[in-house]
């Protein structure tokens, strides 16, 4: 991992829409397409200044020291995505927001984070979502490079409903579902009081193997956080996609 901006940042997630299904499609072929994926995006984010923080999955986390700079970042990795030749359908989605998240040493963590991670998460493939903040602070775009407001949406896990924008621009998709927020997407998991913070890997391995087996289990001593894991994971995946139970 390269040197990161401190300050004000603005950090972007990415991950692929339907990973489970390209891979259960794809097979062996999947790592092709994942290392691909992976080749473009870094070049595209790496062009604009941003730092890798972390690799989780088929899903990267960049942090760029202006917000300007991190939304053409997305565009121009979309637009590569766009143009590569896939052997299914490929589809990335994008999250970003700046603000001043706290140093681990290693990387990043705090709200700051989680809000970015969460406003990807409401994307679909193709799709770049940002945050009010990085709206405001994303000056002298070029102009053909535009954004619709989206309104206020809930997101899982945090305390208030976040002001939405998604970017728009030529070779970019425009038209899209509703947002994958919680006022979107009714479900009967049960509300979280507190933030989630980690174990993205856990949660990457376990889509990884929910592309394939019938029923994943989840196992340790109590109170190390299984039911909490649980809950994570399934409002991580496609509603209905696969079953799994955690058992002590």
């Amino acid at each position: 991992m390269t040197n990161l901006a401190s300050g004000t940042v603005t950090l972007l997630f990415t991950d692929i829409e339907g990973s489970t299904r390209l891979l259960r499609e794809l097979g062996d072929g999947y790592e092709q397409v994942l290392g691909d994926q992976r080749r473009l995006l870094r070049e595209a984010f790496a062009a604009r200044n941003g730092s890798e923080v972390d690799t989780a999955g088929d899903g990267f986390f960049y942090a760029f020291p202006r917000a300007r700079d991190a939304l053409l970042a997305a565009i121009e990795g979309q637009r590569a995505l766009g143009a590569h030749e896939w052997p299914g359908v490929v589809q990335v989605r994008m999250g970003m927001h700046t603000g001043e998240p706290l140093s681990s040493g290693t990387g990043f963590v705090g709200l700051d984070v989680h809000r970015a991670a969460r406003i990807m998460g409401a994307a679909h493939g193709g799709q770049i979502l940002i945050s009010q903040t990085t709206h405001d602070l994303a000056r002298d775009l070029p102009p053909e490079i535009g954004v619709l407001d989206l309104g206020e949406h809930t997101l899982k896990d945090l305390p208030a409903a976040e002001h939405l924008f998604q970017v728009t621009g030529p070779d970019l998709v425009r038209e899209f579902p509703p947002l994958r927020s919680l006022d979107s997407r009714p479900n009967n998991l049960p509300r979280q009081l507190t933030t989630f913070v980690g174990r993205e890997r856990e949660i990457g391995e376990a889509k990884r193997i929910l592309a394939s087996a019938p029923l994943l289990t989840l196992t340790g001593p109590g109170g190390v956080g299984k039911t909490r894991l649980a809950i994570e994971i399934a409002g991580a995946i496609d509603p209905g996609e696969r079953r799994f139970d955690r058992r002590p």
